[in-house]
């Protein structure tokens, strides 16, 4: 498999950078690097095949602040030939009107949304909308670390499992 860039925006000690920590060491810490948005440069994008992209839905239903410099620079990047796959957490139960809208948002903002893989099942999940549901299915993993964090291991080793054969 080739190398795999996880690009998430939040505190280097936060949930989302945790559970991307959770998603490198599930395609193996030698298979996959990190980046913090907040401090890696869009360059840092041309290194990879595949790409896994993640942020917390901040305040209600945006993407985390970091992700605003450096998604209009992802739009501009080479991304025609990359896979790639997202990740969002929220809270269904506090914002069930704006769960995970944070990845919906990053997903409309991609030129090529026919390049993103990973596709997750909206059941199991309680809310009333999201900008990340198309089709009735989350356009990435939806990760609710407040009233699921139980469920949250299973759902991200299930969810690596399907990329481990999109990203061939």
């Amino acid at each position: 498999m080739a190398r795999i860039g996880i690009f998430f925006g939040g505190r280097d000690n936060g949930r989302t950078a945790k559970i991307a920590r959770k998603i490198q060491e599930g395609f193996g810490i030698e298979n996959a690097d990190l980046h913090n948005v907040k401090s890696t440069n869009v360059e840092a994008i041309s290194k990879y095949d595949f790409l896994v992209l993640g942020t917390a839905a901040w305040g209600i239903g945006e993407m985390h602040s970091d992700w605003e410099n450096f998604i209009d620079e992802l739009t501009e990047a080479p991304l025609k030939e990359k896979k790639i796959a997202l990740f969002g957490l929220g809270d269904q139960v506090e914002y069930p009107e704006s769960f995970v809208d944070g990845m919906g948002i990053i997903f409309c903002r991609l030129p090529y949304k026919e390049n993103v893989v990973g596709y997750t099942s909206t059941r199991s999940y309680k809310f009333y909308y999201s900008n990340a549901e198309k089709e009735g299915e989350f356009v990435g993993l939806a990760i609710d670390e407040d009233t699921q964090p139980e469920l949250t291991d299973k759902r991200i080793k299930d969810w690596i499992a399907v990329l481990k054969t999109q990203f061939k």
